[in-house]
């Protein structure tokens, strides 16, 4: 495809000089050895009227040969049988259209239709090496954003007409399934209730400033954005085609182009100072994927998976707007230098009415933090106080550095965890709890090891390769380490390693699994070398011993507590459209412990009588019931009035929720809204972080309060393992007395 040069209408700003002034404004910034671009601002005082030569990106004569080194290495050696025909074309089709435009608000119908003749000649286009077509759809969406974004800083800084916000308006919060724009009238009345939207949304959010002082800020947001397309080169368009082409097989299988290849491995590495979260872009925002297990904002327990950010600021600065910038800019801004302290402006998920603003201090994943930790839950069951221990396991890790040098005293989870349970032994413990919530995996063979402390000997986990080979890991040792009353429990984010314990567990009916479903990460990557990046392609599949695997479903919980990531429904592996499938393999040879399947409709009657009266799940309940009740609104109001209506009900349904379970646990009930939010132990924070994993008092000043501010799932989990412990007492004296 050639590059083409075309005149823009003087509608679209700048001049060809302003590229030179763009790109004068350019400096950069050191963190842990790392230069980083400091994102670029389009100069305010460069008019709107001025016309610019727009040159399309074209791509380099190199990308064919790697796109088809890419070809190559995916129909040889991904798990699955990779097949490039039409069934691929349309999906690659409608996956990369998704992609640039999942919300429907720059390609028009027309636009679609003419990208409708390559519906069935992608696969045989790819294969040649010729990627043209990635650049035309890419090129019409560039061309089209500026088009919008040229609109949006013409309403605010040249239109000085008032915005009525009397009039009963309404803009589509989820337009995924909406018609495309029959023409351009259409998208510039879209375009309008947009930025009224937004102008509104700032109004409400700060009563004190004015109007002024909002289109300076908006206008400071869409020149941001406009540098952002700017900034975007042919490297990035081929890095997104290719993205899109390996993800309409596997969503775990991608290129790297070699920038991206180098911010995957330090990652990899945790070498660079940040929050500890991973992102992606989604439409116009930035999305958090999912929290790094001991990282700085998994201790601070605010920011959640499938949040979205919309500004950062650096420690006391202004906010930076990062609404429609490439995720590898926003990325940059995040991370810093240690100790220093990042802010956050975040949508959070499910929430299109406020945004929230978290401070986290910038600092590396420590072993230390990720490392097994135990405490003591005292529960109180049939009028006595017993004791539970849980051991709390935020991700699967070997230092293998140090095992490598043979150092007898390497750390390891396998290692703590034993470490941890004879302690709990000691302090005679009734049962124990393995808590795997948010452990997004880590270590196979530490996975296999663990499960090992548990049962005498046998297999764990099979790996199925692409060669079909079945490969069976297990432990070896008849050492039981701790043989009392188990439970693991997990939620939608147990990931991996976390399944293949939590599955073994279950099939050996060894121990109870509690919780939510969990994600459903049932694959096995590996890094392979280009000549120009890398590329993570899935090579195996996990199977339980019984022969299930853990791909897209998941574990499936004995007993299944009320979760607020269950009312989420872009987390876990099923919310990936290309996700490989559930499937089962021929199960390996085991012997179960003991017959737990018997007592489980037993054990879940009760739960579900005792959570009939419980002040911390009803009021997890009314959180579930609400975000479900959210999800079906589908349209935002931009009538003052009525929005700052709906905030009043949803700022009162909050303090209903949070007095009414305040009282049910004798606390004084809050008298207004104010006095809720300003509370900074407020319930419902706690529940939120309860509900995360997180520990909000710490494990000695637990014991000491009792269950006033306990975990409420620690604490069902353990009355769970009392219900068990009392059944099975009642089986032995029933068999004795036969």
């Amino acid at each position: 495809m050639q590059g083409k040069f075309f005149r823009l209408p003087n509608r679209f700003w700048k001049t060809a000089m302003l590229l030179l002034a763009v790109l004068g404004l350019n400096y950069s910034i050191g963190f842990s050895g790392i230069q980083a671009q400091q994102p670029l601002y389009l100069p305010a005082e460069i008019p709107l009227d001025v016309e610019v030569i727009y040159k399309e990106l074209i791509p380099a004569t190199d990308y064919s040969e790697t796109t088809q080194d890419i070809i190559r290495q995916m129909t040889r050696n991904h798990f699955s049988e990779i097949i490039f025909d039409d069934e691929f074309s349309t999906t690659l089709l409608d996956s990369f259209i998704k992609t640039l435009d999942g919300s429907r608000i720059y390609f028009t119908q027309a636009d679609i239709d003419e990208f409708e003749q390559f519906r069935t000649t992608l696969d045989d286009l790819l294969q040649e090496g010729d990627i043209a077509f990635g650049y035309l759809i890419f090129n019409r969406y560039r061309e089209r954003l500026m088009d919008r974004l040229v609109y949006s800083l013409q309403r605010i800084e040249e239109d000085s007409s008032d915005f009525d916000f009397t009039i009963d308006e309404f803009i589509i919060t989820d337009r995924t399934e909406v018609t495309w724009a029959a023409n351009e009238s259409e998208l510039v009345d879209l375009w309008r209730k947009r930025v009224k939207s937004s102008v509104l949304s700032m109004k409400l959010d700060d009563d004190e400033k004015e109007m002024q002082e909002i289109r300076e800020d908006l206008s400071e947001r869409y020149r941001s954005q406009l540098s952002q397309v700017l900034k975007t080169n042919g490297l990035d368009v081929y890095q997104r085609y290719m993205d899109a082409m390996t993800m309409a097989f596997d969503p775990h299988t991608q290129y790297y182009a070699p920038r991206a290849a180098e911010n995957f491995n330090m990652s990899m590495r945790l070498s660079l100072e940040g929050i500890g979260a991973v992102l992606t872009t989604e439409n116009e925002f930035t999305k958090v994927v999912s929290i790094v297990s001991g990282g700085p904002a998994d201790l601070g327990g605010e920011l959640q998976p499938a949040d979205r950010i919309a500004g950062v600021a650096q420690g006391d600065m202004p906010y930076m707007d990062v609404t429609g910038w490439r995720v590898d800019d926003v990325v940059q801004l995040i991370r810093g230098e240690k100790g220093s302290v990042v802010r956050l402006n975040i949508l959070p998920a499910g929430s299109s009415l406020e945004q929230k603003e978290i401070s986290i201090t910038r600092d590396t994943v420590k072993l230390e933090e990720q490392s097994a930790k135990k405490e003591i839950v005292e529960v109180e069951y049939e009028g006595e106080t017993h004791r539970i221990g849980v051991i709390d396991l935020p991700t699967f890790y070997i230092d293998f550095e140090a095992l490598q040098r043979r150092d007898p005293d390497y750390r390891s989870s396998t290692r703590d965890v034993q470490r941890l349970l004879n302690e709990l032994k000691e302090e005679g413990v009734e049962g124990v709890v393995v808590d795997l919530r948010r452990n997004g995996g880590g270590s196979l063979s530490e996975a296999n090891s663990l499960v090992g402390l548990f049962i005498r000997r046998g297999p764990t986990v099979q790996v199925r390769d692409a060669e079909g080979n079945n490969i069976v890991q297990g432990d070896p040792d008849p050492e039981i380490i701790y043989d009392g009353p188990l439970a693991v429990l997990v939620n939608r984010l147990s990931a991996s390693a976390s399944e293949i314990f939590a599955g073994a567990i279950q099939d050996y009916q060894r121990g109870l699994v509690l919780g939510s479903q969990t994600f459903g990460k049932g694959t096995v990557q590996e890094l392979v070398g280009l000549g120009e990046g890398q590329m993570k392609i899935t090579r195996a599949k996990f199977y339980r011993i019984s022969g299930e695997s853990t791909q897209h479903k998941g574990v499936t919980p004995d007993i299944v507590f009320p979760d607020l990531y269950d009312a989420a429904e872009d987390i876990g592996e099923s919310a990936l459209p290309t996700a490989l499938p559930w499937d089962t393999i021929e199960p390996n040879y085991y012997r179960p412990y003991t017959d737990l399947k018997s007592v489980i409709p037993s054990l879940t009657s009760l739960h579900e009588t005792r959570l009939t009266g419980d002040p911390d799940f009803n009021f997890i309940e009314a959180q579930i019931a609400r975000s479900l009740e959210n999800r079906e609104k589908n349209q935002l109001t931009i009538n003052e009035a009525a929005l700052l209506e709906e905030r009043a009900e949803s700022d009162q349904w909050r303090l209903q929720i949070t007095n009414a379970r305040r009282v049910a646990k004798d606390q004084d009930p809050f008298a207004s809204v104010e006095a809720m939010d300003e509370d900074s132990d407020s319930d419902e924070d706690e529940v939120a972080q309860n509900n995360a994993g997180a520990d909000p008092v710490g494990p000695e000043e637990r014991i000491r309060q009792g269950e006033e501010n306990a975990d409420p799932y620690l604490l069902e989990s353990g009355k769970i393992l009392m219900d068990l412990i009392e059944l099975q007492n009642e089986q032995v004296t029933l068999a004795l007395q036969q």
